[in-house]
């Protein structure tokens, strides 16, 4: 895939593995710049510069990185992209500490490859000048400060690891990836109640139709 929606590009390349899809989104802002979500695994930074080059897009055209949590499939090549765009970094204000190391993240998933400071610390509802307006809500769970980012306008959602993508439908991360997976059904049932067309969930799908259905429908099962 590529450009999946107007301005919504799902980085080629980015899966460590043939049974494990793994979705770096670059998302165009008003104007000239962009906006980075999430950055893969250590290593995956090749694979966002060739394509950033092959859609003939200068590096320090992205402005932001915007990080949905500290997961090492996710943070691992930050710090490099970071050094590469020049673009300032945001997360949740618990996820900046755990991806800055302080103090090291002890639950389940891989752990940050090496400690980063991030930029700009977040709180729920904070709202980002990035992809034409974003909305930062804290979707505890998976991690104890994971972040999806909701474009209102266009009805957008970047669920991180909230969701994983399931076909046409969504699942929630199973608990033996998740910090706390009661308060990830709670986080689940609060982003069911938003106006969704597209889910852009990091593993799986996305699901480009119908993805508030597909979350109430989830929401609904548990």
């Amino acid at each position: 895939m590529s450009e999946i929606l107007p301005g919504v590009h799902l980085i080629d390349g980015i899966d460590p593995s043939p049974d494990f899809s793994t979705h770096v989104y670059l998302v165009k802002d008003p104007g000239a710049s962009w906006t980075l979500i999430d950055t893969g695994l250590p290593g995956a930074h090749e694979k966002v510069e060739a394509y950033l080059a092959k859609i003939h897009v200068e590096p320090h055209s992205v402005k932001k990185i915007l990080i949905t949590h500290l997961h090492r499939d996710h943070t691992g090549s930050l710090r490099h992209m970071a050094k590469v765009t020049g673009a300032r970094t945001f997360a949740h204000w618990i996820e900046a500490a755990y991806i800055a190391e302080k103090p090291k993240y002890d639950g389940p998933g891989s752990p940050p490859a090496e400690p980063f400071r991030v930029d700009e610390v977040l709180k729920d509802g904070d709202t980002l000048d990035a992809a034409g307006g974003l909305v930062a809500y804290h979707t505890p769970g998976h991690t104890p400060g994971h972040t999806a980012y909701y474009q209102t306008e266009r009805k957008l959602l970047f669920s991180g690891d909230l969701f994983f993508g399931d076909g046409a439908g969504v699942t929630l991360t199973p608990p033996e990836y998740s910090h706390h997976t009661p308060t990830a059904q709670i986080s689940a049932r609060r982003m069911g109640q938003l106006s969704v067309d597209s889910l852009m969930t990091y593993h799986g799908g996305p699901v480009l139709k119908g993805g508030g259905a597909a979350m109430r429908k989830l929401v609904e099962s548990l």
